[in-house]
């Protein structure tokens, strides 16, 4: 979880590939209209991410009906969204991305094809509500290289291929 251009979706593809476990890109879940909000940098409502929050929460216990172990990329930018994606699965563990802004938006600047502008990274930090010690959340500084970070979460996660689902 994190900001947008903190580096969720290949961290979260790398883990998936070192633990084995199912990957699904949140981004994938949004409704045209969501795109098409943020591709014309109109900031997303609550209202507007409830379905899409719903859905991913609905992928999450599909996989942990299935006994499958996942992850998924996803911004969970607030306290009441990540409560949303676990539906009181205490064993869905959030890993947050942590990058300040100039970091984040030098990536971002580099970045094409993503129909997440620029312009839209101060409302995502803005949003931004860190997890808490009782959320029981994996920080870890985007500062490092990604194999660092992946070896890190895989470690804190436990590298075990069928441990419970991740979020």
């Amino acid at each position: 979880m994190g900001v947008s251009g903190c580096g969720k979706s290949t961290v979260a593809a790398r883990l998936a590939e070192r633990l084995g476990w199912d990957l699904a890109e949140a981004d994938a879940f949004h409704s045209a209209a969501n795109v098409g909000k943020m591709r014309s940098g109109i900031p997303l409502t609550d209202e507007d991410r409830w379905p899409w929050l719903d859905a991913i929460a609905a992928w999450i216990e599909s996989a942990r009906e299935k006994d499958r172990s996942c992850i998924v990329a996803c911004s969970a930018l607030k306290r009441r969204y990540r409560e949303r994606l676990a539906g009181g699965h205490d064993h869905v563990r959030f890993v947050f991305l942590k990058g300040d802004y100039e970091t984040v938006a030098s990536r971002l600047a580099g970045r094409s094809g993503h129909y997440m502008p620029l312009s839209l990274l101060q409302s995502q930090f803005d949003a931004l509500e860190e997890p808490v010690a009782d959320e029981n959340a994996i920080v870890v500084s985007i500062e490092r290289p990604i194999d660092e970070i992946v070896e890190e979460v895989a470690a804190k996660l436990g590298s075990r291929r069928s441990s419970p689902p991740s979020a």
